[in-house]
């Protein structure tokens, strides 16, 4: 059996919560109108962006300039950005920093937008444990893009073939793969705990 030396965690939907849908339930009560929105207006691929590097102010700009009348709603994404993720995820966090306490080298590697992550980081103090991250819009790279993991491994003198990653996207899970990493699909903190076992890692 490999030994895993480097365990990756990501960060959104594994660790802590996240939903653009928390604020604007109540910005926009009408549930057809508010999916709208967030489908054709603030969509995931427009966020995406900023995880990539662009700026907010860049961001809200270039969507007000196409749909001027949403102009409040728009602003309204990232001023109301904390209620997003609303919480973490206790148990997961619980295994990260079980890792942590027992010796392990964790670090992470989040899809984050480079002017919200500051904020997280306040918000979840948990998140400056490990010993570092890579955040892809400081990188201006992207998972599952090759390049964020190689930045990684050299960023932290990581071997791939001993480094166990951790995403709740398949995308980003066969990423890693191709890296030449080892990868598990995180779908919930029993569901880790035994992946983590069949490598023969408890925290």
């Amino acid at each position: 059996m490999t030994e895993i030396r480097h365990i990756v965690f990501d960060i959104g939907r594994v660790l802590i919560h996240y939903d653009p849908e928390i604020p604007f339930r109540r910005l926009i009560p009408d549930e057809e109108r508010r999916r709208w929105f967030l489908e054709n207006v603030c969509t995931n691929d427009w966020n995406l962006e900023q995880d990539r590097g662009r700026t907010i102010a860049e961001a809200e700009a270039l969507l007000i300039a196409t749909h001027p009348e949403e102009e409040a709603n728009i602003r309204a994404f990232y001023a109301n950005w904390h209620e997003m993720v609303s919480h973490s995820y206790d148990d997961s966090v619980a295994i990260m920093t079980g890792l942590i306490d027992a010796g392990r080298d964790v670090t992470m590697l989040t899809n984050f937008s480079a002017e919200t992550f500051p904020r997280a980081r306040q918000m979840f103090p948990f998140l400056d444990l490990p010993r570092g991250v890579s955040v892809s819009g400081e990188l201006g790279l992207i998972k599952p893009d090759r390049a964020i993991y190689d930045s990684h491994i050299e960023t932290f003198e990581l071997d791939p073939t001993a480094t166990l990653f951790i995403d709740d996207s398949l995308k980003n899970v066969d990423g890693a793969i191709a890296a030449g990493w080892h990868a598990v699909h995180f779908t919930g903190a029993e569901r880790l705990r035994a992946d983590l076992a069949a490598y023969g890692i408890r925290g």
